[in-house]
């Protein structure tokens, strides 16, 4: 059938008004799971020891299941406190509680966790053989069933050396009759982490979780097993600076002290729509 002019006209127009509200759709559809919403942070803007209404402390020098040789300390601003807006957690080397070194571990257990979203942290780390700072989470119910039928998200730990001083690892640690891990690492292509501030995070849904530094994806892990059901609660956020263990080593004769792990932020997004 032919069509008049007017006709004609009338279809183009319909046309093209189809192919706009596709674009503009499939843009929406793109950007979704980019568009993420602040629900917590720390900015660490005050001065003196961490705020007590975000962070609670671990408390001793019992190894930590992990043969660690520092013992931490609660509100002692010689290894946690805030100045000039980072928080910085110190490890010393002195004797202290019955062990060589002290420290700090902050967590946000009982005040503040989460199931699911976007948990980053920007932060500048030690060096040195025996030195392991981490970023991690641990879930709710740890205190109930202990680890690891609890769960455990590390979204960066570091294992200082030689060696070691410019890879990260990040894991997950659940159990299926017994202990189970899923672990990858990536390196900087250049100096260490303790020369600069990097930004380590994880994205975290009902499917997978993935872990980035600066921003570049290394590693993803499917969570939609069901031995993996662990990673379907809430978890709370540590930040600590441990001495030795079982992963480390300990300290040798040119492991520099004190050691410093600065925290110049953690957030923690949700997906909005």
């Amino acid at each position: 059938m032919c069509l008049n002019p007017e006709q004609s006209n009338l279809k183009n127009l319909l046309f093209r008004f189809i192919f706009i509200l596709i674009i503009l759709f499939s843009g929406l559809s793109c950007t979704y799971d980019q568009n993420w919403s602040l629900v917590w942070s720390d900015e660490f803007k005050n001065t003196g020891l961490p705020d007590y209404t975000k962070w609670e402390y671990d408390v001793g020098g019992n190894g930590w299941g992990n043969n660690e040789l520092e013992y931490y300390t609660k509100s002692c601003p010689e290894n946690a406190r805030i100045k000039n807006g980072i928080l910085i957690i110190t490890a010393i080397k002195e004797n202290y509680g019955g062990m060589n070194y002290t420290s700090a571990r902050l967590k946000t257990q009982g005040k503040a966790s989460w199931k699911y979203g976007k948990i980053e942290a920007r932060i500048k780390l030690p060096y040195g053989k025996g030195i392991w700072p981490a970023f991690w989470m641990l879930g709710n119910k740890f205190s109930a069933v202990g680890w690891p039928a609890c769960g455990e998200i590390d979204i960066m730990e570091m294992v200082g050396g030689t060696k070691g001083d410019n890879t990260i690892h990040g894991a997950v640690h659940w159990d299926e009759n017994g202990h189970a891990s899923d672990v990858g690492k990536t390196s900087l292509s250049s100096g260490i982490f303790a020369d600069d501030f990097h930004v380590f995070s994880i994205e975290w849904d009902s499917q997978t979780i993935k872990w980035f530094l600066d921003g570049q994806q290394y590693l993803a892990i499917d969570i939609t097993p069901q031995a993996l059901s662990e990673f379907h609660n809430e978890f709370f956020i540590i930040l600590n600076l441990a001495v030795g263990g079982n992963w480390p080593g300990s300290p040798d004769s040119i492991t520099v002290f004190p050691q410093t792990m600065e925290v110049d932020y953690v957030r923690i997004y949700s997906l909005s729509n």
